[in-house]
């Protein structure tokens, strides 16, 4: 990695230079405000002698009216300054959000690289350039933790994303939020604020003004040590691809094994479990989630300790039903993986079971068994008798929507199953559990506590 300092003004501005070769066709995505005009202006101050044949794109999305138009004329006039061309683009985010289900801030990220890839395809591109920043890397490794990633997720924002059409790169990883302002202050460049940027309705906003500032009242340099977290989780998830590019052929096996020799093709993947239990825990989980990758499915961490559990203690004969039709069986030898569609009769069971809670559920058709508790509140004197809840527990329907754990707004319970990548008639049966008209459990995602509530699930077939 190489950091280019020389020939800036007095108030220096790190980039990373190890992608930028002589002769790249560069687009620098400006959106007017400080670390995009910042890279900018870095970028073409050195243009000569990095070789770059710049460019500037800008993408208007459609929000915050007046101001975004404004930002629209200043990328414009600061091209025009720099004698760079401009390319242009408009997406209705709004619209987009509500019809995909998504929030603005999903729904705008998307939208970004969809149009960067168009871009890359239809012009005489070689990359984009995008301005994230050191304190953009801690804020981003934080909102992962939170939403409970796996150590790859730490890694954060990549210096490099390779699409088809071509990359993007991020050569200001290494620059802080100051030293971009105290940059531009030295050159006397404006640029634009974005209002939105203060909403606390946003995730990343509050991570930004309320979350990071207190946690940095611990440790002042909690964002350098994120964005170092994100750099050694970036290079050890280099290192296990790598290794299961090794091991994984050598552990995974197509097919059942047939009398006399061999593998008869049944499209599923086994694992042998006693070779298996030698390995260890973290070498098992990265399997168990390689193989899953190999049918198209996606693991998440109670999904994959569950298939630990039934790879080294299960019993011949046992079975595990995942998301996306995933599903798992222990055979004497090993742990075969299937993804299946549910029957015709499966996916036409509709039910429902209700009951007063506290208490428990024991529910054949979902196979589950659920506890349910309720926190107890203390009665004001004189007040009546706090009267018993009613749970209910019900396949999902459309409409319903549900409040993910560090979340900032209600989900469709529809956008959710598909980031669990359940599809097909398995989304016919996907159970919740209402009380008093609100989802306060469903399956396979944690929710945020809702009325003193709480829910433990755990499989019929592991508990007996």
């Amino acid at each position: 990695m190489i950091f280019l300092m020389h020939g800036l003004p007095k108030s220096t501005l790190p980039l990373d230079t190890a992608l930028l070769k002589p002769g790249l066709r560069l687009a620098v995505g400006v959106s007017g405000g400080a670390d995009s005009v910042a890279l900018l202006r870095a970028l073409h101050e050195q243009s000569l002698t990095l070789g770059l044949v710049l460019h500037v794109a800008h993408l208007h999305h459609g929000l915050r009216g007046a101001e975004a138009d404004g930002d629209l004329e200043f990328v414009r006039a600061l091209a025009a300054e720099l004698g760079l061309p401009l390319h242009e683009g408009r997406v209705d985010t709004a619209a987009q959000a509500v019809s995909a289900g998504e929030s603005i801030e999903e729904a705008a990220r998307r939208l970004r690289y969809l149009w960067f890839r168009k871009l890359l395809s239809e012009t005489p591109l070689d990359a984009i350039a995008t301005a994230h920043t050191r304190d953009d890397q801690a804020e981003t490794v934080c909102a992962k933790f939170l939403r409970g990633a796996w150590t790859e997720g730490l890694s954060g924002i990549h210096p490099l994303l390779e699409f088809p059409e071509g990359r993007v790169v991020r050569p200001l990883l290494a620059a802080t939020r100051a030293e971009v302002e105290a940059y531009l202050k030295a050159l006397e460049q404006s640029w634009r604020e974005d209002s939105s940027n203060r909403h606390l309705t946003f995730t990343r906003n509050r991570i930004r003004h309320e979350l990071l500032p207190l946690l940095e009242e611990w440790n002042p340099r909690l964002r350098d040590h994120l964005a170092q977290m994100a750099e050694l989780a970036r290079d050890e998830e280099a290192w296990w691809q790598a290794e299961l590019a090794r091991i994984g052929p050598q552990m995974l096996m197509a097919g059942k094994p047939v009398r006399g020799g061999g593998r008869a093709s049944s499209g599923g993947l086994a694992l042998d479990a006693i070779r298996m239990a030698a390995l260890a825990p973290a070498l098992q989980r990265r399997l168990l989630r390689y193989a899953a990758e190999q049918l198209g499915a996606a693991l998440d961490f109670p999904s994959t300790e569950a298939l630990r559990t039934l790879a080294l203690e299960g019993r011949a004969g046992q079975r595990r039903e995942l998301a996306r039709g995933l599903r798992a069986e222990r055979t004497p030898r090993e742990l075969r993986l299937t993804v299946e569609a549910l029957s015709a009769a499966e996916a036409e069971v509709v039910a429902e079971f209700s009951g007063l809670i506290p208490g428990e559920f024991v529910a054949p058709a979902f196979g589950l068994r659920l506890r349910i508790e309720v926190a107890v509140v203390e009665a004001q004197p004189g007040a009546p008798p706090r009267p018993d809840k009613t749970a209910k527990l019900r396949n999902w329907k459309p409409g319903d929507r549900v409040r993910l754990r560090h979340s900032g707004r209600p989900r469709k319970v529809k956008e959710v199953l598909e980031r669990l990548r359940v599809t097909g008639t398995g989304r016919t049966v996907w159970p919740v559990l209402e009380v008093d008209g609100q989802i306060v459990w469903m399956k396979g995602v944690e929710l945020e506590p809702e009325q003193g509530i709480t829910v433990v699930a755990a499989d019929l077939a592991a508990s007996g």
